[in-house]
């Protein structure tokens, strides 16, 4: 059974903060009193507060600003129901929300399915960050949107208490797993309508390493279940199929010396790093079988991450170095053909010192079309780097949250349903 929040307590919620100006110098005219500012580019922060979702914008540095255009009320009054659902398919889905309150009428758009029509066949939004962590068992989820680069609260009270770990997001889904007593559950929701429905139970009531992959043409998504979390047990993957609503076994993978519980998925395929046998273990959803692929890792390779790009593109992302001074951080590029390892690129050395100040310090790193994010949870940083652009960024206004955050890339989307 599907379940739908609503957005009843959206004011309620605290306006959020931007993170990104943390210990900086205050060279704004509100912070230095008695003194005038005379630079005209220098505008005031906008502060603004849509309905259902909270946001703060950055100050924004323009030699002129484009004064408001008076808008005739009986024109757009007079325009055809599909020239403007149309129209409002191309607004951001945050500022949605915002506009919900201008009328009843476009405050029932998320059931129009007009409206839903028009938003799937516009491209995405764009890329977002979404953070999740509990706060006094109160679940909290904000979203990063790049292209605004802000910060928007979403509501999650609608999760239930178990919810705990944030296992990834595909095409606007997020998927959620947690223990409900002594059961191990599975949820997949779509923030942005609150629409959420529980899988049914695994065959083996154990907690397992999950991924969620949307297909959304087929319009169904389905959740793979490896070994255990703790990889004490050989038991069957498990792979959920929406279409059918249930779980199937399949082969148990061979017994292994996993490196690490990330696990990308590419290309209709499951990888996870190994270090006995050294090299890949990779699932093929169409077979249900496990391979094991002999790609040996770089030299000195402290830490490593699989990050899966587009167009059956497999990355690893890692620390190299046996001392701290001579740390970096390097990305490669598997060769499917040969089974190495390619370099592709360098983290340069500014960016690998702002980014992690101390050798034995946590970072994570996930990925989506060929973007790749960094992340410390020390230094509440993130970075970002284009693979096909070969551009290294920091992500302005961007910090995580608390210092339990989960983080993945999200794409928000309204017409992402819980088939």
């Amino acid at each position: 059974m599907v379940r739908s929040g609503s957005f009843s307590e959206e004011e309620n919620f605290h306006r959020q903060a931007s993170f990104g100006g943390g210990g900086s110098r205050n060279t704004s005219p509100l912070g230095r009193m008695g003194s005038r500012n005379t630079s005209p580019s220098r505008q005031k922060v906008i502060k603004t507060k849509p309905r259902g979702l909270d946001e703060e914008t950055v100050a924004t540095f323009t030699k002129y600003v484009q004064p408001d255009i008076h808008m005739e009320d009986n024109i757009w009054a007079m325009l055809p129901e599909d020239l403007l659902n149309e129209i409002l398919a191309r607004v951001p889905p945050f500022m949605i929300f915002r506009l919900r309150s201008v009328c009843k009428r476009w405050n029932s758009i998320l059931q129009d399915n007009s409206f839903l029509k028009f938003h799937s066949q516009v491209p995405s939004h764009g890329p977002c960050l979404l953070t999740y962590w509990k706060n006094s068992q109160t679940p909290q989820c904000s979203v990063f949107s790049l292209p605004l680069k802000q910060w928007f609260r979403i509501p999650c009270t609608f999760l239930p208490q178990w919810a705990f770990w944030l296992v990834g997001s595909s095409r606007g889904l997020v998927c959620f797993s947690g223990l409900d007593g002594l059961t191990f559950k599975t949820l997949v929701c779509n923030p942005l309508t609150q629409s959420w429905r529980t899988l049914p139970s695994l065959h083996y009531n154990q907690q397992r390493q999950l991924i969620m992959v949307v297909d959304r043409k087929d319009r169904s998504f389905k959740v793979i279940a490896t070994s255990d979390i703790y990889g004490d047990k050989s038991l069957p993957t498990e792979v959920y199929d929406s279409k059918v609503d249930k779980w199937s076994l399949h082969q148990t993978m061979p017994a292994v010396n996993l490196c690490s519980s990330k696990m990308a998925f590419c290309d209709s395929r499951l990888y996870l790093e190994t270090l006995s046998p050294l090299g890949l273990m990779m699932y093929r959803l169409d077979t249900g079988q496990w391979e094991h692929i002999p790609a040996k890792f770089p030299r000195s390779l402290l830490d490593g991450y699989l990050i899966a790009g587009t167009q059956k593109r497999l990355f690893l992302v890692g620390r190299i170095g046996l001392y701290s001074t001579l740390q970096s951080m390097k990305i490669w590029e598997l060769d499917h053909t040969k089974f190495v390892w390619i370099e592709v690129s360098r983290m340069p050395p500014r960016y690998f010192r702002a980014l992690l100040r101390l050798s034995a310090e946590r970072f994570e790193c996930f990925g989506q079309d060929n973007l790749i994010c960094f992340t410390s949870w020390n230094q509440g940083k993130g970075l970002l780097y284009d693979v096909d652009k070969k551009v290294w960024s920091w992500i302005a206004g961007c910090a995580l949250q608390s210092y339990n955050s989960q983080v993945c890339f999200y794409e928000p989307r309204f017409d992402s349903m819980i088939y």
